[in-house]
């Protein structure tokens, strides 16, 4: 009797204590540290030995370090789209940063997409609303049909689920390098504010910056600092970006020390994220003749990754990811799990226990924090039918399942260009994409191909055409 007694006790215990670890799941604070165009390499946590970044180095240190995160594009608009539905940009018909290149000069004639986030998605702010959280967004939207004015409110974040909110955009010619160009501070602080003010309270919180995006600008001094480093002539290092890198790299320090103070941070997820790969080389920076030295105009090299933001390459795509979360992570980790923007809400809403909407086509990491658990092989796909004309990048799709990537270029693949339509890359073995082995893996190649074409069929991908009032210059 006794015996039977013990062992039903165990159970009731055990449960009680599942009970107790469900509940903290579901009142965990989030905050969300979206970063635009900085490039996977460009922080000490995923290698940097110039870019001077201590506290995001600090929370891969206390979490989890992606090796394999993805944006779901190569440029802004679409990214954060994806990154608030969990829908691919694709499905959305968001594929371009809004308004896009409109110019009709080029062999294929771009798709007309959608111009704004329309109020009726279910978006991340959407879902923490639903789950009781004071939600917030500080920085940068660009989901709206404008930036700024009346035409842009009807789509403002306070139209998506968030309670309180600022939006910025990057700066301009009248914008002032010696006063917070990127509108970091006030970011930072804003946020910090608000995290005060809600410390009794579950908050999700997004931190969505325009540092590192063009112009590049930043105080004179802090540039002449970083121009007098040794390892500042080498093409990945860039002394602006520096600059710029290191005014946020101290504001996540600070929401970092105010978590500490307030005893927030043991149950408190921070995440650090970039919307999209970094500037590259390839990429043109408009009017930076502020600069004369010219280091602005080069940019950065995005080592070891090929080309930069606009390409399907790695450069553009392949991003950082970072995420601190004590109640679950106990030391330092890394992980190859594959992940994209489209996983974050699949993945917040397994952990509040909250049923996701229809074609949501991302997937719920949450075992990957909880439990290093591997994810089920799945296909991640890219769709960008527009010229990029900043990066100088063309039309191409892309489909990577395992180590397996597949470039599609629209321009070969639907015009008679007598140039090869796609390239293969295996990227366990060839992170730089420098051997192109659609020659030699043709099975895999035409199994991609198929795969690639059947998912576009499914999500309704919108497709360039041919222009018939291009002439060849």
């Amino acid at each position: 009797m006794n015996k039977i007694t013990t062992i039903s006790l165990i159970p009731l215990a055990f449960f009680s204590a599942c009970d107790q670890d469900e509940k903290k799941l579901k009142h965990t604070n989030v905050i969300l540290i979206y970063a635009d165009d900085l490039g996977w390499a460009q922080s000490g946590a995923y290698g940097s030995n110039y870019y001077h970044t201590p506290n995001i180095d600090r929370m891969a240190e206390n979490g989890i370090r992606f090796t394999n995160a993805y944006s779901a594009a190569t440029v802004c608009s679409p990214a954060r789209a994806s990154l608030m539905t969990g829908k691919n940009p694709a499905r959305l018909n968001i594929t371009d940063f809004i308004p896009g290149t409109r110019a009709n000069i080029f062999p294929l004639t771009q798709p007309v997409m959608q111009q704004y986030l329309p109020v009726e998605e279910f978006t991340l702010g959407n879902l923490f609303k639903e789950a009781g959280y004071k939600t917030a967004f500080f920085g940068k939207w660009h989901l709206s049909k404008e930036k700024f004015g009346p035409v842009s409110l009807e789509h403002y974040p306070d139209k998506q689920g968030f309670d309180d909110y600022f939006v910025i955009d990057k700066p301009d010619r009248q914008t002032n390098p010696e006063m917070d160009p990127h509108w970091t501070n006030l970011i930072g602080n804003t946020s910090l504010e608000f995290i005060e003010n809600n410390q009794n309270e579950p908050f999700f919180l997004i931190m969505s910056f325009s540092a590192i995006h063009d112009p590049l600008m930043e105080k004179a001094d802090s540039i002449r600092m970083w121009r007098e480093h040794p390892l500042s002539e080498k093409p990945e290092n860039n002394p602006i970006i520096a600059a710029i890198l290191s005014r946020l790299d101290r504001t996540v320090g600070e929401v970092l020390d105010k978590l500490d103070a307030l005893n927030l941070t043991g149950h408190t997820m921070v995440i650090f994220y970039s919307d999209n790969g970094g500037l590259a080389i390839n990429n043109y920076v408009p009017f930076m003749d502020y600069y004369p030295e010219g280091e602005a105009l080069r940019i950065a090299d995005q080592k070891p990754l090929k080309k930069g933001k606009g390409w399907l390459y790695e450069g553009g795509i392949r991003v950082p990811l970072i995420i601190q979360w004590p109640q679950v992570i106990d030391k330092l980790r890394v992980t190859n799990e594959v992940v994209s923007s489209y996983d974050f809400l699949p993945t917040f809403a397994s952990m509040l226990e909250i049923e996701l909407p229809s074609e949501v086509d991302g997937m719920s990491f949450l075992p990957v924090l909880m439990d290093d658990a591997p994810l089920p092989l799945r296909s991640h796909h890219w769709h960008y039918p527009h010229y990029q004309r900043q990066a100088e990048a063309p039309p191409a799709a892309a489909i990577r399942r395992g180590e397996w990537k597949l470039i599609e270029w629209f321009e070969n693949s639907l015009l008679e260009t007598g140039k090869p339509a796609y390239e293969l890359y295996h990227l366990g073995e060839d992170i730089g994409e420098t051997n192109n082995l659609i020659d030699h893996e043709q099975e895999v190649a035409q199994q991609l191909i198929y795969d690639l074409k059947q998912w576009r069929i499914e999500v309704n991908a919108q497709m360039p055409v041919k222009n018939p009032n291009y002439k060849l210059p």
